[in-house]
């Protein structure tokens, strides 16, 4: 049982006779709690992701107010708050996560008092937990070349799976939404795809000659030995005829960069970062790539603007005129 929290609006002196919470007693707030996710998926339009990652977090908020014997929206104070935030510290919760589980109860409480359950937002005065933002881990141009031209091998699988690479790297695409994607959703006389992102939101994105063609040859090619006159609406599929999960697709991607000879093991979301990363290397503007990306804050983007030690050093030894010899 996790230690009394004294804050305004919560008994000190507990009744000692009270017995302690089970894990089978009800959570407090539930049909509230309930209503609230209606509001996230209805009127916010969060993707099934995040929505699923806020359920979780206000679940062990309702957790934590059940240990602390508190039951009314109404006697949860900053102090209580607080200590929360410090339960899930000890609890050895990365800053991220803790960022994010007090921005979902910052979004229950908003929501408490739409309603007119609360008259406070207590979250108010508390500051968010703050967290290094990290680069993106991206492939070089040399290692994602050598990852896309791999030598091809004679199975309707390879075919696949050379052509879900290619789309990854060329669209920038989630997972989610390469393994998700249909063939209503595929332009490849024109060049690009249309998807569905985060919060259902829509975008297009081109893919080029060479993603275009490897899509291409693998419909007309592989894709009929995979499905054997069964019919599926999504492109890229499985001899049972149903979409590869993502743990499958990361597993062949970890394959294919080990045949490639790459050292270090990408993830598909690298091959995302490496898309932004190169395009604005070779001058593409933000606003294009936050497009491409399906970011709605170009904030999200800026993080691919950075570059590397090396390249600093080549620019400033190339251009600081007193790097420049004396005569």
């Amino acid at each position: 049982m996790l230690p009394a929290v004294t804050n305004e609006g919560v008994s000190e002196n507990r009744d000692e006779a009270s017995r302690a919470p089970q894990e089978s007693d009800p959570l407090p707030l539930a049909p509230l709690v309930a209503r609230y996710c209606d509001d996230l998926r209805i009127a916010r339009g969060l993707s099934r992701h995040t929505l699923s990652a806020y359920q979780r977090d206000v679940t062990v908020f309702q957790r934590y107010l059940r240990d602390q014997q508190v039951s009314d929206p109404r006697q949860v104070s900053p102090p209580l708050l607080a200590a929360f935030l410090e339960y899930l510290h000890r609890g050895g919760l990365a800053a991220s996560s803790r960022a994010r589980a007090l921005a979902a109860v910052r979004s229950l409480f908003r929501f408490l008092k739409q309603e007119g359950v609360v008259s406070a937002n207590p979250t108010v005065s508390l500051r968010t937990t703050s967290r290094a933002r990290r680069l993106p881990k991206t492939l070089s141009l040399e290692e994602v070349t050598s990852l896309l031209e791999l030598p091809a091998r004679a199975v309707p699988e390879d075919q696949r799976d050379r052509a879900m690479v290619e789309v990854l790297y060329a669209a920038g695409l989630r997972v989610s939404e390469l393994i998700t994607l249909r063939m209503d959703q595929c332009n490849l006389e024109v060049g690009y795809v249309g998807i569905t992102g985060k919060g259902d939101k829509q975008r297009v994105v081109p893919i080029g000659r060479p993603a275009v063609a490897e899509v291409q040859a693998y419909v007309l090619g592989a894709r009929p030995m995979l499905l054997k006159q069964r019919a599926s609406r999504f492109v890229f599929v499985t001899r049972r005829g149903t979409p590869l999960t993502r743990q499958a697709f990361w597993k062949l991607l970890r394959a294919r960069a080990q045949r490639a000879g790459i050292a270090r093991i990408p993830s598909p979301h690298m091959l995302r970062h490496s898309f932004a990363t190169h395009l604005l290397q070779r001058g593409a503007d933000l606003r294009s790539v936050q497009a491409m990306l399906g970011h709605a804050d170009i904030a999200t983007t800026q993080i691919y603007t950075h570059v590397d030690a090396a390249q600093l050093k080549k620019v400033h030894t190339a251009c600081f005129p007193r790097n420049k010899s004396r005569r």
